[in-house]
């Protein structure tokens, strides 16, 4: 044993008394103070491992306000640590303190190894559930690292805040973005580095999106009934640090050295112009249901910490909104305080720009029921710091009740399942009608213009990690998903996709022609519509998952994008290029204001036309036409609803977006109007169109078939 003052336990006992503020460990030159919040514990210690892996134990002797602390001299910043904690043994109450167990800081800023299945790990013994298990998990479970104080070089660095109306996200892996990027070195390909690099940076900002939107990069954990299927749990929908970036994306290192890496990949981003989203997952832990293992927070305050049931003969079990075994219950202080904490770090010292909160509404409950003024809700709405970052909201999940889209109140704005469903519906000629397609078109205003909201509360998206990719959507009829071991039973049946006559890849010339034009269909509408468009990584080049929709476990090639440029769908790529480019060209085109269908200026032209392809505005009747598969949407440029920066009225191009979406060719005429003499086709996905055409008020545009064709003014003003 080292020197020092030990008790008769074999235990150090030279541990000051130290503070109960703040939580976590925090480093200092003399000592490094650690405290962690457990106020049904009657004991706690303060573990210290050595480089060998060799445990020094510190009883933490202090308690205050229901917080155990104490000061350790001669801790330097990369040493590893966890805790433990004694107490009731009363699973039926919800008590569940087992010092036999390793826990996890809960304000960890980094976290080192991960969590090997073993029995040891389950603070229960599987053959008598009520029974404590005695056996140490300290060889199975990840362990905490001791960060030095935040003295990152940011070089006066803030975050954007671009404006929402301007903001294009695109939805990616850390990992999955890089892994096989044949541009960013071998060593960096699927870290925080490797995103950093200027291969992926130029790579974005020339596609032409704005933003970020990271899968889940707070420490995650694999379920058992995964890893012992031989798989992973790859996109990370399994947290248990709050505040640790995950360590598996680090290049450097797991013992502080992530931390730095993060910052430099935010810093990176924010040198390119593109601002960072995190998607969050704070509505569950790792620790599943009450036979999961015990980690950290079960091991600490578990009845408070986790929703319970509370129904009769419920005994110990959760009520589980989330379909993972557990709900974190954000009606409790600590939770509560946990979550916030950890989103004004991530905020504040990571200078990270948003957040896209996973299962929204489990978090917005008070006792159990949505309530969109509950203590999270009202907390976030009214943090001086939170209010002021990018909110996104999924607003539904596990539970009948807890479909919510429409409802967030402002500042959130929301992932629009709705949006996407008619979309998909549209371009499979699975359409139920055309006012339903204007609708999303415009920005859902039977959404979000009730409540004061503007069009951009409309997160806008054909895909996302969880379901087909754009190619898949195109080439599947039913999805695919055996390699995730669960007999093709996981992922959803409701896909709105359609494979064009051959189910999965094929050599015909014309079924791949006709997929890769609905692939470019489906990218310029969703870059074209109101509100803010969100695209899935690899969309644009034809990724493919070979017709999985929950490839959650596929840390392979499965579900890392392929940078080879063969087969790399160009087509498609240089459409989502082009509409992207015209969209952050032209105002006209991500406007602030709900379009209104009456002039914007007394006697001028309406903002919004509704065009019907024999030339004339949309009647009741043409609305109520289900064969109509042709819809064109006027939108006027000069002037434009929205003022400038000084209240100045402010003009640009007006614009025709045609959208056919049936098999048939189809003759438009073009409507006679205030459109000067003539126009451009500035963006088309018929063959038969070229970018550049000439079209005259008055006269005719012939589309082969499904297609988006955008017109736009050439000179003078515009008007129906």
């Amino acid at each position: 044993m080292s020197p020092g003052v030990w008790n008769s336990m074999g235990e150090r006992a030279d541990v000051w008394p130290g503070r109960h503020e703040p939580l976590g460990a925090t480093w200092g030159v003399e000592a490094t103070n650690f405290a962690v919040h457990a106020p049904r514990a009657t004991r706690a210690w303060v573990c210290l491992f050595d480089d060998d892996g060799r445990e020094t134990r510190h009883p933490l002797t202090e308690r205050t306000l229901g917080t155990w602390h104490g000061a350790l001299p001669d801790v330097a910043p990369g040493t590893r640590y966890g805790f433990r904690a004694d107490g009731p043994w009363d699973p039926a109450r919800g008590l569940r303190f087992n010092p036999a167990k390793l826990l996890l800081d809960p304000y960890a800023r980094a976290v080192s190894g991960t969590l090997t299945p073993h029995p040891a790990v389950y603070g229960f013994d599987a053959d008598a559930p009520e029974r404590r298990d005695d056996r140490d998990s300290a060889p199975h479970v990840p362990r905490s690292v001791v960060v030095a104080p935040d003295d990152f070089a940011w070089g006066g660095e803030r975050p954007k805040r671009q404006r929402w109306r301007d903001t294009v996200i695109y939805e990616l892996h850390v990992k999955g973005m890089t892994a096989l990027h044949d541009r960013v070195p071998e060593h960096l390909r699927g870290t925080y580095a490797g995103l950093a690099c200027p291969a992926v940076t130029d790579y974005l900002r020339d596609l032409g999106v704005t933003a970020v939107e990271l899968l889940p990069v707070q420490q995650f954990l694999s379920e058992p009934s995964v890893t012992e299927r031989g798989l992973g749990n790859y996109w990370g929908y399994n947290t248990i640090g709050f505040l640790a970036p995950h360590n598996a994306y680090a290049s450097s290192g797991e013992r502080g050295e992530q931390v730095t890496e993060f910052k430099e990949m935010v810093r990176a981003f924010h040198a390119a112009g593109l601002e960072v989203y995190l998607d969050v997952v704070y509505n569950h832990t790792a620790e599943a249901g009450s036979d999961g293992p015990t980690l950290s927070f079960r091991g600490l305050d578990d009845d408070a910490f986790y929703t319970r049931s509370r129904a009769a003969g419920a005994g110990d079990a959760y009520w589980d909104a989330t379909g993972c075994g557990n709900t974190v219950d954000t009606d409790d202080p600590f939770a509560l305080r946990l979550v916030l904490d950890s989103l004004r770090y991530w905020a504040d010292e990571m200078h990270v720009d948003g957040f896209r909160f996973d299962l929204l509404s489990a978090l917005s409950r008070t006792e159990r029921q949505i309530d969109m003024r509950s203590r999270f809700m009202t907390a976030v709405g009214q943090d001086p710091v939170l209010r002021g970052v990018k909110l996104i909201a999924e607003p539904w999940d596990a539970t009948m009740d807890g479909y919510v889209v429409g409802q967030c109140p402002p500042p959130w704005v929301e992932w629009n399942d709705q949006y996407r469903d008619t979309i998909r519906d549209y371009w499979r000629g699975r359409s139920t009608g055309t006012r339903d397609v204007a609708t999303r078109l415009a920005g859902s205003s039977d959404l979000y213009a009730d409540d004061g909201r503007s069009p951009y509360a409309s997160v806008n998206f054909v895909t996302a990690h969880d379901g087909f990719t754009v190619r898949d959507l195109v080439s599947y009829d039913v999805k695919h998903n055996e390699a995730n071991g669960e007999r093709n039973r996981d992922g959803t049946d409701n896909n709105r996709s359609h494979n064009h006559g051959v189910e999965g890849e094929t050599d015909d010339a014309d079924v791949v022609a006709r997929r890769r034009r609905t692939a470019a269909n489906l990218m310029a509408t969703l870059c074209l519509s109101n509100g803010v468009p969100m695209l899935t990584a690899g969309d644009e080049r034809g990724r493919t998952q070979g017709g999985n929709n929950n490839a959650y476990c596929q840390d392979d090639e499965t579900s890392w994008i392929d940078w080879s440029a063969d087969d790399a769908w160009l087509d498609v790529y240089e459409t989502t290029k082009a509409a992207l480019r015209l969209r952050r060209s032209h105002p006209a085109l991500r406007q602030r204001h709900w379009f209104e269908g009456r002039p914007t200026i007394a006697g001028g032209p309406k903002d919004l036309v509704w065009l019907h392809p024999g030339g004339r505005e949309m009647t009741t009747a043409d609305w109520h036409d289900q064969d109509l598969t042709t819809l064109g949407m006027f939108v006027l440029g000069d002037p434009l609803r929205s003022p400038g920066p000084r209240g100045e009225q402010q003009s640009d191009s007006s614009f025709v977006l045609w959208f056919h979406s049936g098999a048939d060719p189809v003759d438009l005429e073009l409507p006679r109007n205030r459109w000067t003499h003539t126009g451009e086709v500035v963006l088309s996905t018929d063959p038969g169109v070229a970018v550049g055409t000439t079209v005259h008020a008055g006269g005719t545009l012939a589309l082969s078939g499904p297609c988006v064709v955008v017109l736009g003014e050439v000179t003078g003003r515009a008007g129906p």
